[in-house]
């Protein structure tokens, strides 16, 4: 028995040598906060090593196989599964093809290694009777991992010979389990530790450090178009429809014993839109909001927009309707100013029973308190503050 808990002992120490060391070593600044992501086990039953995005496992009969600088290449490959968020990013094509999904996403990570420590200083690719364990070519260098997996599956259409499968095991139906909060909160704490590590890597190898990987560059600074997630939020929750069917009888007219088919395509009822005018928000932001606004509202068709003012307290309440809301940015007054309380807003719409289609909210994201009991779905449109995510609804980042 005491022997057995040396043995396991070892493992263990080696693991966790293995990834201090990698955290310490400035070639790998960038990836010292996604280490510290999830937590790090060696399990008995797992035959290689594994990760569900958050967590890494790693097998003790694997480790006892790789040398210390094999055991940071596998490291750094479950971390940057994580990194990348593979896991949740690709996840469509996983339930594609499983097994090209998996080799997509190895040959990205593989590739970025090497070109990291391309002399074997540090790390170097696991090795099993003289081959590589690991999947690399270096025709894919610079490719994210969906243009890897259309290059694969067209190989595998033109009856191409099968390329060989990782080292690893990757847990999508892990990840896919996780709750809606909890993706939330790990996309928000990968985001963070990419950010702090590329600040690392920047002191120690210069602003202009070159060579990132498209994958991760995109990441690190995404390209997303606020309006078009503000559209396609608003669109998916309200849309103006104006056709019949006669599958539902229109319940309204049976009691006069009239028979008439249900509208599918009633106008929505209200759309509310509440700017905080507590903070940094100008005139030139507000008035892009509110022309977006506008143009949304004419797609969607809503009976009224609600547009309500707000700092600790509703300052004021606006209402239109088709026919005075192209006229909204020219003819609103915002008025307030003091502390932020979104809460305010939750409660005023609770109190005076407006129920909305939707609440789309314009803000600083200077909030201590968001709120919990939206009675419709909710996006923060937040200006100036892009580390701010709302912990309840979905939040965009105004970018211009």
């Amino acid at each position: 028995m005491t022997e057995a808990i040396e043995v396991r002992d070892v493992e263990e120490r080696r693991l966790k040598r293995a990834k201090i060391s990698l955290m310490r070593n400035p070639m790998f600044a960038l990836w010292q906060g996604i280490m510290m992501v999830g937590k790090t086990e060696i399990c008995d039953d797992v035959p290689t090593a594994c990760t569900d995005g958050r967590n890494e496992w790693y097998g003790r009969e694997f480790i006892k196989e790789l040398d210390d600088k094999e055991l940071c290449f596998v490291i750094l490959h479950e971390n940057m599964h994580k990194a990348l968020r593979h896991m949740t990013t690709w996840r469509k094509l996983w339930d594609e093809d499983a097994k090209l999904a998996n080799c997509a996403c190895d040959y990205v990570i593989n590739l970025m290694i090497v070109d990291m420590d391309t002399k074997e200083q540090f790390v170097s690719v696991p090795q099993k009777d003289g081959k590589p364990r690991a999947l690399i070519d270096g025709k894919f260098k610079g490719m994210n991992s969906k243009q890897v997996f259309d290059i694969l599956k067209q190989e595998q259409a033109d009856g191409k010979a099968g390329r060989g499968e990782g080292f690893d095991e990757h847990d999508w139906d892990g990840a896919k389990e996780m709750s809606a909060e909890d993706a939330k909160t790990l996309e928000r704490e990968i985001d963070q530790a990419l950010r702090q590590g590329q600040i690392a890597h920047k002191k120690i190898c210069g602003k202009g450090a070159g060579g990132m990987n498209r994958e991760l560059g995109d990441l690190l600074e995404p390209q997303i178009d606020w309006r078009e997630v503000m559209r396609e939020f608003v669109k998916s929750i309200c849309s103006s429809k104006d056709t019949s069917s006669w599958r539902r009888v229109n319940r309204r007219f049976l009691s006069s014993n009239v028979y008439m088919p249900t509208l599918i395509g009633e106008s929505i009822g209200s759309l509310v839109i509440g700017i905080d005018t507590s903070g940094s928000i100008g005139t030139k932001e507000l008035n892009t909001f509110l022309s977006e606004v506008q143009a949304i509202a004419k797609d969607v068709n809503p009976q009224k927009v609600d547009l309500i003012y707000w700092d600790s307290e509703v300052a004021s309440h606006e209402e239109y309707d088709t026919c005075t809301l192209p006229n909204i940015v020219s003819s609103t007054k915002p008025r307030g100013g003091g502390g932020t309380d979104p809460t305010a807003l939750q409660d005023y719409l609770i109190k005076n029973n407006i129920v909305p289609e939707c609440i789309v909210m314009l803000t600083d994201g200077c909030i201590n308190d968001w709120g919990t009991e939206w009675n419709a779905p909710v996006l923060w449109t937040i200006c100036g503050n892009s580390r701010v995510y709302a912990p309840v609804g979905k939040t965009v980042h105004v970018n211009d």
